[in-house]
C-alpha cells in the first residue's frame, strides 16, 4: 500500500498518456504520481495508524484522463502459508496501492484499474490475489468479486516481528477452480 515513495521502472511496460478510461501498464510509478492521484497528504491511503511497514509493488497499472493519472493499482508476488504448521508454502499475488482521484470516483475506474492488474496477475502463476484495505472499502471490493479472509492473518514486520494484520484481508481467485484453504494465514514477508 505504501509504495508511493519508490520509483519503479519496468523495461517492457507501456505507458499511455491519454488512454481515455482504459487501464494500462505503467512504465514507472513515483511519489509524484501518487500525489497526482490523491493530492498532498501525510497518510494518502489512510492506513498509517496501523503502524505497519509495507513493501513496494513491482508492477503498476493506471488510468489517465486528459493526460492526468487518476487511478492506480500495483502488484507483487508474495510467499505465504495457509492453514498452520502442516501447510506448505505457496504464493499469492498481492494487490495494493489502489487509488482513484476523489474528483473522478463513481465512474468505475477502480473496477477498471484493478481488473487490468488482475488480468496480469492471472499470468503470474499463483491461484489467488490478496489485498488489505480499510474497513469502509470492504463493500467496494466485495462488489469487485473479492471475499474477506475470516481467519487470522499474520505478517512480518521489521526486527523479526510477526504481527496480526489489523486491516481487513480480502482474496479473489485467479483461476476458476481455485479454492482458498481454511485456516490461519501467515504472510512470509512484509505486506504489500
Amino acid at each position: 500500500m505504501t509504495d508511493a515513495a519508490d520509483t519503479i521502472d519496468t523495461t517492457d511496460a507501456t505507458d499511455v498518456t491519454d488512454a481515455g478510461t482504459g487501464a494500462v501498464r505503467l512504465a514507472r510509478y513515483t511519489k509524484a504520481d501518487l500525489v497526482e492521484i490523491l493530492g498532498e497528504g501525510d497518510d494518502p491511503f489512510g492506513v498509517d495508524s496501523a503502524g505497519l511497514t509495507w513493501l513496494p509493488k513491482e508492477e503498476h497499472f493506471g488510468i489517465r484522463l486528459r493526460g492526468r493519472l487518476v487511478a492506480h493499482a500495483g502488484l507483487r508476488t508474495l510467499p505465504l502459508v495457509i492453514g498452520g504448521a502442516e501447510a506448505a508454502e505457496t504464493q499469492v499475488v498481492g494487490v495494493g496501492g489502489v487509488a482513484v482521484a476523489p474528483d473522478v470516483r463513481g465512474r468505475g475506474l477502480a473496477r477498471q484499474v484493478v481488473g487490468a492488474a488482475l488480468a496480469q496477475a492471472r499470468t503470474m502463476g499463483p491461484q489467488h490475489a490478496l489485498l488489505f484495505c480499510r474497513p469502509p472499502l470492504v463493500a467496494l471490493y466485495r462488489r469487485l468479486g473479492w471475499q474477506p479472509v475470516e481467519a487470522e492473518v499474520r505478517v512480518e514486520q521489521p526486527g523479526e516481528r510477526v504481527v496480526t494484520m489489523p486491516l481487513p484481508t480480502m482474496v479473489t481467485p485467479l483461476r476458476a477452480d481455485a479454492r482458498w484453504p481454511a485456516g490461519p494465514v501467515r504472510l512470509l514477508s512484509l505486506p504489500m
